[in-house]
């Protein structure tokens, strides 16, 4: 039988999200309302979330080896839950510079860990991609919505055919960016709704409006893409997830939890 005989339509699967922002935006709080989730924690923000709907979580992540511990019992062992998120990349960031340096204790700095020549960045760059190996696995086999959570930066964009500009991206080297960014269905920037004040001749300022909004589309300001044809930003209400509106699969995991 010729291979062109098995071809079909992908059916849908769970989605692969990741939420950037400033601090205090509510990133963790968001992951939250993703369908039945367990938080693997470089970092404690689930302090943020009142007791009585604050979700399931592993143990403190201190090294890299209780990480994979975690991701392989989420990955061979029973279990109903049907989000992972990892809470935070970027806090992974330093727990995989700081294993690395262990590694080669004649290192003084990560550019010099295991010979230099860019060497050790790429260990811990190819750890980010082992994570997003671990929870490629749980989307396809355990079919779990995976949500990796990051911090905000300001990356400074140098185009060929453009002047130089400033936009948000995730808290991570070049090298560690790809397995968060190209490799997920969903990078969602949190921000604050905003409006300046102020005529030509006064001191120009920001003001917040108290509203938070995803933003999914393309944005220059930002990094952000989808595959769901997101078009405008959304209002993020406390509690509420506003990708649920346009992502099959989700809408089909919310429905389960919901009517349990």
């Amino acid at each position: 039988m010729s291979v062109l005989a098995t071809a079909s339509k992908p059916a849908d699967r769970a989605v692969m999200v990741t939420i950037c922002g400033d601090s205090g935006m509510g990133k963790t709080s968001l992951a939250a309302t993703f369908p039945k989730p367990i938080f693997l924690r470089a970092e404690d923000g689930l302090q943020a979330i009142p007791t009585e709907t604050r979700p399931d979580a592993l143990p403190l992540i201190g090294n890299s080896a209780q990480l994979w511990e975690q991701l392989n019992a989420l990955i061979h062992e029973d279990h109903d839950y049907q989000t992972v998120v990892i809470d935070s990349v970027t806090a992974l960031e330093r727990i995989f510079l700081a294993d690395v340096l262990a590694s080669d204790p004649k290192a003084k700095s990560i550019n010099q860990a295991m010979g230099g020549y860019g060497a050790g960045t790429s260990a811990v760059a190819a750890m980010h991609g082992r994570v997003r190996k671990a929870c490629g696995l749980l989307n396809t086999k355990k079919g779990m919505h995976a949500v990796f959570v990051a911090h905000a930066d300001v990356q400074t964009m140098k185009l060929p055919d453009q002047d130089d500009y400033m936009r948000y991206s995730l808290r991570l080297p070049d090298k560690s960016l790809p397995p968060y960014v190209d490799d997920v269905d969903v990078v969602g920037f949190l921000r604050q709704q905003m409006f300046v004040t102020g005529g030509e001749d006064e001191r120009k300022m920001a003001r917040g409006t108290g509203m938070r909004e995803l933003v999914c589309n393309v944005s220059p300001a930002n990094v952000s893409k989808n595959r769901y044809n997101i078009t405008e930003p959304m209002a993020v209400k406390m509690g509420e997830n506003p990708l649920v509106e346009f992502i099959p699969a989700l809408q089909a995991t919310t429905k389960k939890v919901t009517t349990k």
